[in-house]
C-alpha cells in the first residue's frame, strides 16, 4: 500500500471568512483530502499578533470550523484542530526561534506591511508580529509533512520554513522533511472587489470589498454589482488592464469548475450588467448549501466539539513523537 503524502495548512481566525479564504484556500483542502493525508488547523495563536477580545476570538475559533466542515472537510479525512490546544507549537517555536537569524525575519515583506500598519494604530510594533513566521514554520515541522498549501503571498513563509528546517537539519542531523510548496493554477489569489490591484481581505475597511461565506444572497448580489471594472464593456481576461473583470471570471471560473477561456466565451456577447449578475448568481448558489450546513453545526455545538478533541487526539501524538526527537537532538532531554 502507498503511504500518502502528509499536507498541513491552517487559516488564522482574525474574521469572518471571505470568498476569498474558500477559493484560496478551503476548496483546495476539501479537493485534496481523498489524494493526501490532511491537518488542517485553526491558527489561534498567530491571532495574538495582534491585540484580540477574548469574547470575539473565541466566537471566531469556532465559526472557522463549523466554516470549513460546512465547506466539505470530512473529519473522517482530514484531522482538524486547534493550533493552541497542541502545546508543542509554541514548544518548537522556541527551538527554531533559536535557529533563525533576525535578518531572515526582517526582510519578511508581511512584517514591514503589517508592522507600519501596527504602528500607525498603536506606536509600537509587537515583538509576536516580528517573530510569528517562526511559529508558522513550527506549525508545518511539527508535522513533517510533504506538502504545505498557500496563496501567493504566504510562499515566503514556506520558504523561510524550508531555510530554517535545512539549517537545523544541517546542525543537528536529518531531523525535518523539506516541505514542497503547493499554489493552485486559477483562484489562487482572489482580489477585492473595490481594489482589484490588492487581495480580498476581512481586514478591508470598505465592506463592499469582499464577500463574506455567511453573507445574504442579496447582500452578495449588491456587492458584486457594485465590483470596480473598467469603462470598455468587454468580458476579457487581462489582469493588468481589466483586473476587475478578470477577478470576477476568476471567482466564476473556480466556482463553475471551467476554464478562464470557457468563461471568456461564455460572456462574449454579454454586457457588464449581465455578467455581474451571472456572476452574482453564481456565487449565491455555491455559498447557499455551505450556509445551511453551518446553520446546522452552529445548532449543533458538542458535534463541533467531538470533532475537534477527535482532530487533537488524532494529532498530538505526532506532536509529542517529533518534539521529543527535537529535544534530543539539541540536548534538552534527560532521558
Amino acid at each position: 500500500m502507498t503511504t500518502k503524502k502528509r499536507v498541513v495548512s491552517g487559516i488564522k481566525p482574525t474574521g469572518e471568512m471571505t470568498l476569498g479564504n474558500y477559493i484560496g484556500a478551503i476548496s483546495n483542502f476539501v479537493k485534496m483530502q481523498d489524494e493526501f493525508e490532511m491537518f488542517v488547523f485553526v491558527a489561534d495563536l498567530h491571532a495574538l499578533t495582534t491585540p484580540q477580545d477574548p469574547v470575539r476570538l473565541r466566537r471566531l475559533v469556532r465559526e472557522i470550523v463549523m466554516v470549513y466542515l460546512a465547506c466539505g472537510l470530512d473529519p473522517a479525512k482530514t484531522k482538524l484542530f486547534l493550533q493552541s490546544e497542541i502545546a508543542e507549537h509554541s514548544m518548537l517555536s522556541w527551538v527554531l526561534q533559536c535557529h533563525t537569524n533576525m535578518g531572515e525575519l526582517e526582510r519578511m515583506t508581511q512584517f514591514k506591511d503589517k508592522s507600519a500598519e501596527q504602528k500607525a494604530k498603536s506606536g509600537a510594533i509587537g515583538s509576536g508580529l516580528f517573530c510569528y513566521p517562526v511559529l508558522m514554520a513550527a506549525d508545518i515541522l511539527l508535522y513533517n509533512p510533504d506538502v504545505v498549501p498557500v496563496g501567493e503571498d504566504q510562499k515566503q513563509h514556506v520558504e523561510i520554513t524550508r531555510d530554517i528546517a535545512g539549517r537545523f537539519n544541517h546542525q543537528h542531523g536529518e531531523t525535518f522533511v523539506i516541505p514542497e510548496d503547493y499554489t493552485p493554477e486559477v483562484g489562487a489569489r482572489i482580489m477585492s472587489l473595490q481594489d482589484p490591484t490588492k487581495k480580498m481581505s476581512k481586514s478591508d475597511e470598505n465592506a463592499k470589498g469582499y464577500i463574506l461565506l455567511l453573507d445574504e444572497p442579496a447582500t452578495i448580489i449588491k456587492k458584486i454589482k457594485s465590483a470596480v471594472t473598467d469603462s470598455e464593456g468587454i468580458v476579457a481576461y487581462d489582469p493588468v488592464n481589466k483586473a476587475g473583470i478578470s477577478n470576477l471570471l476568476t471567482i466564476y471560473s473556480v466556482l463553475k469548475n471551467q476554464s478562464i477561456d470557457a468563461s471568456v466565451a461564455e460572456f462574449a456577447d454579454s454586457n457588464y450588467g449581465t455578467f455581474k449578475q451571472t456572476v452574482g448568481e453564481c456565487i449565491v448558489e455555491a455559498l447557499t448549501p455551505i450556509q445551511e450546513k453551518f446553520r446546522y453545526y452552529q445548532e449543533n455545538p458538542e458535534l463541533v466539539d467531538a470533532i475537534l478533541d477527535e482532530g487533537a487526539a488524532a494529532v498530538q501524538p505526532i506532536a509529542t513523537k517529533n518534539m521529543k526527537k527535537v529535544y534530543k537532538k539539541v540536548g534538552l532531554n534527560r532521558k
